[in-house]
């Protein structure tokens, strides 16, 4: 039964991406890119403002009463700054896509899908701009909190209600369900080869822990990743430079190998060029989420005086992703000269990082995969609970919620790694198709905010935004 189920898996999984999303994921990019005047290059510096000095704005300023700024109940403000929404979309993005996806591509002789990640980031960058700049204007605002995602502009912004139904249906299939079976797959596997501790063990621990955090709420959720996210990237990233170092002599010869399988040369002699691209889109994707509208859900949290300031920050958050963490694992593989088709995912980096430094890479990966990946499990669940929220918004359904999402980690845990990647591989690619056809439609908008807030940057102010700039829409912007 479960092998029918995998084959049915694998043969859905090749016609979706073979035939449809690809072409449809390079084509919204490139549109997007063209309409904001290359935005992700022009402004790349304001980016990084954003995150580092966020913008200190009064409530008045943006015509806002007392309460809209920062919700008050019972007399507590509580407030999520734009540091804390771009580190619990971070926590999502960071997971095994890093560690064990980049693996994946390398060993299947994909090693060039490096180098197309970082072009695919630069040029996909513009999908979370606009999402999460829509995700902001459409946000509403709750009883201790702004809260919002691609559900509610799919109903506010396209007066479409179904489509945010089923949005967010598959929003929760994917990150509930199908991303944190593979998180907790990967932690598993990790454990198991470097501490020798079974899968079910192993799931038992990780589905306690992560009741423990989801019952906080999304407080707790952003607590969390604010604390955990940077560390472990800082961590990572200085193993990585410092391995790079020590094969500094080896370092030419992988770049050259990188451009070379970036750019054909290799897999067009041997016809498995496009296995490879697709491979390293696929991976890509579950790695930094341009597209699949995730990071909305905690762009919307945001307390900012214009929607684009979320857009900007959240498509650094790609950059961040890709081009840092994703970089340090695919140097690690090629520096360290061990056999690529040897082992595969998790298992590939634990093995590349043994051989630089010693019998301590095995327990180092698998303590950095659980902090990558159990971040994620965090991140995933609370884009489900958004969306859970916006079907019907009750404690007996966000209770259920999180039970099945415990239950899918403990699932992940013992489930094989293929029937995992098979699973997230459809319902990604069904969330990002939905997704992009909401963005395209709404497209004008976000491009319309950015030119504002361009305009207010050029006459020296700090840029606001105001529901009666768009009196068209200005009654469905609840919270400006």
């Amino acid at each position: 039964m479960i092998d029918l189920v995998q084959n049915v898996l694998d043969q859905d999984r090749e016609f979706i991406w073979s035939y449809i999303f690809i072409a449809v994921l390079i084509c919204c990019a490139v549109v997007f890119t063209l309409r904001t005047r290359f935005v992700q290059f022009r402004l790349v510096r304001e980016m990084v403002r954003l995150l580092l000095n966020p913008d200190k704005v009064q409530p008045q300023e943006i015509g806002h009463d007392e309460l809209s700024m920062d919700v008050r109940v019972d007399g507590e403000m509580k407030h999520i700054s734009s540091f804390q929404a771009f580190v619990v979309a971070l926590a999502s993005r960071i997971g095994t896509g890093n560690l064990a996806g980049v693996a994946t591509a390398i060993s299947i002789g994909a090693p060039g899908a490096r180098c197309r990640r970082c072009k695919r980031a630069w040029l996909g960058s513009t999908s979370p701009f606009h999402h999460s700049t829509l995700a902001q204007l459409y946000k509403r605002k709750g009883k201790t909190s702004f809260y919002g995602g691609p559900a509610y502009y799919m109903k506010y912004g396209l007066g479409k209600g179904w489509m945010g139904i089923l949005f967010a249906v598959l929003m929760i299939i994917t990150f509930g369900f199908a991303y944190n079976s593979v998180q907790s797959n990967t932690i598993c596997l990790a454990w198991q080869k470097a501490f020798g501790i079974e899968p079910a063990t192993m799931g038992i621990v990780l589905t306690a822990l992560t009741l423990l955090i989801i019952f906080g709420g999304i407080h707790r959720v952003a607590k969390f990743s604010s604390t955990v996210v940077p560390v472990m990237a800082v961590v990572y990233l200085l193993v990585a430079v410092g391995v790079v170092i020590w094969n500094i002599t080896c370092l030419p010869k992988v770049l050259i190998t990188i451009v070379e399988n970036a750019f054909g040369f290799n897999q067009a002699a041997g016809g498995v060029l496009g296995i490879t691209v697709i491979q390293g889109i696929k991976r890509g994707l579950l790695s930094n989420e341009a597209g699949e509208g995730t990071a909305p859900n905690a762009a919307a949290v945001a307390t900012d005086s214009h929607p684009v300031k979320q857009g900007l920050i959240q498509a650094l958050g790609v950059f961040t992703d890709t081009l840092v963490v994703c970089s340090c694992t695919a140097f690690i593989i090629l520096v360290s000269g061990v056999d690529v088709t040897a082992s595969n995912g998790i298992q590939l980096t634990q093995d590349a990082l043994t051989h630089e430094i010693g019998s301590i890479g095995n327990p180092f990966v698998a303590v950095m995969i659980w902090l990558f990946a159990f971040s994620s499990i965090i991140g995933n669940y609370y884009y489900g609970e958004t969306n859970v929220r916006y079907i019907k918004d009750s404690k007996l359904g966000v209770f259920v919620y999180r039970l099945a999402v415990a239950a899918m980690v403990m699932t992940g845990a013992v489930v094989s790694l293929d029937f995992a990647w098979s699973f997230a591989d459809i319902t990604m690619a069904l969330l990002t198709l939905c997704n992009l056809v909401a963005i395209v439609l709404l497209s004008r908008q976000a491009v319309f905010l950015l030119q504002d807030y361009r305009q207010q940057k050029k006459d020296g102010r700090n840029p606001v935004f105001c529901k009666d700039k768009m009196p068209e829409i200005a009654d469905k912007l609840e919270a400006w």
